[in-house]
Formats: C-alpha cells, sequence, structure tokens
C-alpha cells in the first residue's frame, strides 16, 4: 500500500479512537425511539447522510431527506439529525430552529462542538477530525484536502450505528434486504 494510502487511513483510525461511543449509542437510541426521522446536511456531508438515511429505512424507520419531496413535516416525537463538521451553516442553523419550533428533538454531528449548531442540539457527536473550518495554515492537520477526513469519518460512524441500531431494534438481514427497492 502506498503510503498516501497509510496515512489517510492512519488518519481516519486517529479519528475514529476520538469517537465516545457512550455518544453514539445515546444519538442510537434517540434514532431508535424517534416516530420519524429527518436527515439534513450540505455537501459532501449531504452525501453521506443520505447514504445513513437509506440504510434506517432499510431498517424499517420512517426517514425522510431536506430537500427530497417525500420530506415529512416534524413535529413531537420525531428527531431531526443533522450534519455540520464546521459547527455552523446557516441552512443548519435555520432548520434545526424549525424543527425544535416544532417539538421535535434534535442530534447534530460534528467536529466543532463548540459552533452555533451544536449549540442548539439536544444531542452532540463530536468527530475529532479536520473540516473546512480548520483546512488551512497551521490548523490543518490532514493529508486530505478540505473536509475528506470528516466526511470520510462519517461513512464509517454511520455504518456503525446501522450495526447498533439492527440489533437495538433486532431487525435482520433479510428484513433489511426485503426493504431494499428493486427499482434499481
Amino acid at each position: 500500500m502506498s503510503s498516501l494510502y497509510r496515512t489517510a487511513l492512519d488518519e481516519l483510525g486517529r479519528a475514529m479512537d476520538g469517537i465516545d461511543d457512550a455518544s453514539v449509542d445515546e444519538a442510537c437510541r434517540m434514532v431508535a425511539e424517534a416516530r420519524r426521522v429527518g436527515v439534513y446536511a450540505g455537501g459532501r456531508e449531504g452525501l453521506a447522510v443520505k447514504g445513513f438515511a437509506m440504510r434506517l429505512f432499510h431498517l424499517g424507520r420512517e426517514v425522510g431527506v431536506v430537500g427530497d419531496m417525500t420530506m415529512p413535516a416534524l413535529g413531537e416525537g420525531d428527531l431531526f439529525f443533522v450534519v455540520c463538521g464546521p459547527g455552523e451553516i446557516s441552512t443548519a442553523v435555520a432548520l434545526v430552529g424549525v424543527a425544535k419550533a416544532a417539538g421535535a428533538g434534535v442530534v447534530v454531528v460534528t467536529a466543532q462542538p463548540g459552533g452555533r449548531v451544536p449549540g442548539m442540539a439536544d444531542h452532540v457527536v463530536t468527530i475529532p477530525a479536520q473540516t473546512m473550518a480548520d483546512d488551512q495554515g497551521p490548523a490543518a492537520s490532514s493529508v486530505l484536502p478540505m473536509g475528506s477526513l470528516f466526511e470520510g469519518a462519517l461513512f464509517v460512524l454511520f455504518e456503525v450505528m446501522i450495526l447498533k441500531l439492527k440489533e437495538r431494534l433486532a431487525v435482520t438481514p433479510e428484513a433489511m434486504r426485503a426493504n431494499h427497492t428493486n427499482m434499481e
């Protein structure tokens, strides 16, 4: 394996080592107990959270992605699951405000827990990884560009969360597969 692959994997491993598993378990509890889950993130973080939403659907959860026509209204008993790596994006601030005003709980996954969006959340999961909030000058810590380290860690985090939720909800692999689309 070339040194770039090894360096990227080592950085990803350090980021994953820095995640508080009890915090992930609490986020999983909130997802499992929610009536429905709405998800949001911008940019490449949005691609990762859409994959998470798809797996939640495979687990039999009622889930919607902000921006899709089929995103349901959120309210009491629902959960708004937001990824905001840099800690503040104006759209996330606005949407969290709407969700909270409607009575939904809010979970935020971020690399900047002191940011405005995590400060609005009911629960925060922190991934200690470089994002575009700290990818320049002496703050830059990753060989990967911009927020790629955070985005890669999101994929792994979400797959682990699905494994934890699969067990918590007692969903079989066969049931997950049965929920997969046949329209491909």
